[in-house]
């Protein structure tokens, strides 16, 4: 099937959706020029991708090659400060679509506000004076915040990452959201915090290795999270402290601007 394309009911938002990627987009500006841009970007996208899957599925180290599409780079780019822990560039593949769909956007012509969500990993363009609200939701869509971006803070990609997400997780987080410099950048650390907030051999929590779930899964035969029972007060704050210190050392090396964990809330 090929690309798919269409402007939604309200007028003001683009539809883009090939196979497993899709993508809603929105431009303050010129934004027929801006849609154009986006449309004629994202049709190569995902053939991009498939023809490095093998090298992008790889546990990644630091001498591994690097990948040659540009959406691939941004992946490896995102996730190679982070290869002491055991992760793939997959782990930065929708937030590294939405950066890339992004870009193109914005060199096509100016925007005063623009952002490419792909399956909740945003990636964000503000222009002095603009901001970005996004609400955070659990799995079963119930509300657990708001987070109000402007200009200022530097923030251009925000993501979600857990147990309950799109992809399996190695770790118990219900959910985990990232604010950083790129939606790459934050859909990688997302990833790998959601991953750290865990409790290692605790009885409550079920695993399974990934390749018996999902036969193409980039983790192989890493034991992932099935399912977790109701935790004890005790457990549950262990389990978040290991995700906020790691949390923390990357927003202290400034990988990440800012991120919110939640567990059995």
């Amino acid at each position: 099937m090929s690309p798919q394309s269409q402007i939604m009911p309200c007028g003001t938002r683009l539809h883009l959706q090939h196979g497993p990627i899709d993508l809603v987009i929105g431009a303050d500006g010129d934004r027929a020029i801006a849609f154009s841009a986006a449309q004629a970007r994202f049709e190569t996208v995902l053939d991009e991708l498939v023809a490095e899957l093998p090298l992008l599925k790889t546990q990644l180290t630091a001498r591994s090659p690097c990948p040659n599409g540009m959406i691939a780079q941004r992946m490896d780019q995102a996730t190679r400060p982070l290869c002491h822990r055991f992760v793939t560039p997959m782990a930065a593949v929708a937030g590294a679509v939405a950066d890339t769909v992004l870009s193109a956007m914005c060199a096509a012509t100016p925007l005063h506000r623009a952002y490419v969500n792909n399956g909740g990993d945003i990636a964000l363009h503000l222009t002095p004076g603009n901001s970005f609200a996004s609400a955070i939701m659990d799995h079963q869509g119930h509300d657990l915040g708001r987070v109000n971006i402007h200009h200022v803070d530097g923030v251009a990609g925000i993501a979600t990452s857990g147990r309950h997400g799109r992809s399996l997780s190695l770790g118990i987080a219900d959910s985990v959201t990232v604010l950083a410099s790129s939606a790459a950048q934050a859909d990688a650390a997302a990833t790998l915090i959601a991953n750290a907030v865990d409790l290692p051999g605790h009885p409550a929590i079920h695993r399974r290795p990934a390749d018996q779930l999902q036969s193409d899964s980039d983790l192989g035969e890493q034991r992932v999270v099935t399912h977790c029972d109701p935790l004890s007060p005790p457990a549950l704050q262990n389990a978040l402290i290991a995700g906020y210190s790691h949390a923390l050392d990357m927003q202290h090396s400034h990988q990440i601007i800012a991120a919110a964990l939640f567990l059995q809330c």
